[in-house]
């Protein structure tokens, strides 16, 4: 899909409020990719993306800028931690783990895709093996009825959904447990597949309801209709090419100066890192990877540590520095009402299968965003997700006595003073907190 950065800043407005720098950053280096596909061989090896570093507090929307951007262009994409990672010669995940992922993450996609595209063959040669168990299991109700006509029933009756609870024996492919054992390389081996590719695949009787048994027959079905060379090959090329990682709390690895206890090893996982963002080779299961062509964007609060304290080259390798800001009064109440899927929204739609017809005032939902940002204010700065804490804590008694019984629908209207009510004790707590020294 060829969005202009424009377009895409606009889609992201649905989910995200605020921070239009972050957007425009990342607009811009997906734009990037798409015009890169469309040179030459030659003049596309030599472009390679321009990485970006963002900083901001918890909850102002670094993953989820990151993330909303993938799933617009159907990109591969993983997150990961940058504490989980230790220098190599210690003991604990190796970086060279995250390119694996993303291949893993990207292998899933393709296989999906082609999955989807022979669903409607794989559903019906499923459907005829179904009708033939069935026919064995029914046959003992055929009685007088034509073979014709009792095969006719059998077909309008599964179509209907009649026999989905109806227990048939069928063989099921035995699949070999996995047993994973890290390689010298790091890479991950599973005995199960090894040994299970090895031999004949086995089969087992299972005794399985019609609709279990179909949604198992369509999956094997499918994956004979699949050629998963031409899947790990499409795999490889998207990761490559279009792959996205997201790699957080970049700022807890940054201790220039610091080399000895806990962060002795830090200096270490940036250097380790490093080869990664430049370009190199990893070996998956899948076959060899390149990095050169994927996308970073590295994220962190920078609350002790400064972007400078990370070493010299790493920096130089993400050219692209936005700074995201702490929301304001003004977008939490963007958050509550105008975004895609608003947390109000989740909660009517929550309490109202239990028949409550939950309505906010525009004073409620402005009285929730003057809270969220006092708290935040007073206690840590936890950004958007404040506003999970407070809408738990002021809707706790309706979720906890709707539910249970048979009634008619029941509105309920949240205003100003059902929130200063129900929020009082959190509002009491923060009052007293501008008291201590």
């Amino acid at each position: 899909m060829a969005l202009s950065p424009k377009q895409i800043v606009h889609e992201l407005d649905k989910y995200i409020v605020g921070q239009a720098e972050a957007k425009r950053a990342v607009a811009v280096a997906l734009r990037n990719r798409y015009r890169r596909s469309r040179l030459s061989p030659e003049l596309r090896e030599e472009i390679t993306p321009k990485n970006i570093i963002m900083k901001g507090p918890t909850g102002v929307g670094k993953t989820e800028i990151a993330r909303r951007l993938a799933k617009l262009v159907k990109a591969p994409f993983i997150k990961v931690e940058a504490t989980k990672y230790t220098e190599v010669g210690y003991v604990g995940k190796d970086v060279e783990g995250m390119i694996r992922d993303l291949v893993e993450c990207s292998y899933r996609l393709v296989k999906e895709e082609k999955m989807s595209e022979v669903s409607q063959k794989a559903t019906s040669r499923a459907d005829r093996k179904i009708l033939n168990l069935l026919k064995e299991a029914k046959r003992a109700d055929k009685g007088e009825l034509a073979e014709e006509v009792f095969e006719a029933n059998l077909k309008d009756g599964y179509k209907r959904g009649i026999f989905d609870e109806t227990l048939i024996e069928m063989d099921v492919t035995d699949t070999p447990m996995g047993m994973d054992m890290l390689s010298g390389s790091g890479a991950t081996i599973s005995l199960g597949s090894v040994f299970g590719d090895m031999f004949p695949k086995k089969k087992k009787k299972r005794r399985l309801t019609v609709k279990e048994a179909r949604q198992i027959l369509i999956a094997e079905e499918s994956d004979k209709l699949i050629d998963n060379d031409s899947v790990s090959s499409e795999a490889l090329r998207r990761a490559e090419n279009e792959g996205i990682i997201f790699i957080d709390e970049i700022d807890k690895i940054a201790a220039k100066g610091n080399t000895g206890g806990a962060d002795v090893s830090r200096e270490g996982v940036q250097r380790d890192i490093l080869p990664i963002v430049e370009g190199s080779t990893v070996m998956t299961k899948y076959g060899p990877v390149k990095t050169d062509f994927m996308l970073f964007i590295a994220a962190g609060a920078f609350h002790v540590s400064s972007v400078d304290d990370l070493i010299p080259e790493l920096q130089g390798r993400f050219p692209i520095f936005v700074e995201l800001k702490s929301l304001t009064k003004e977008d939490f109440i963007r958050i509550l009402t105008l975004t895609e899927n608003s947390i109000t929204m989740q909660y009517q739609v929550l309490l109202a299968v239990d028949n409550i017809d939950l309505k906010f005032t525009e004073d409620a939902i402005e009285r929730i965003a003057e809270i969220a940002v006092d708290l935040n204010a007073t206690s840590e700065d936890i950004g958007a997700r404040r506003l999970h804490t407070v809408m738990e804590d002021l809707l706790e008694e309706i979720s906890f006595e709707a539910g249970g019984g048979d009634y008619p629908v029941i509105p309920v209207e949240i205003n100003r003073a059902y929130v200063d009510q129900h929020l009082a004790s959190v509002t009491e707590t923060r009052d007293l907190k501008q008291y201590v020294l």
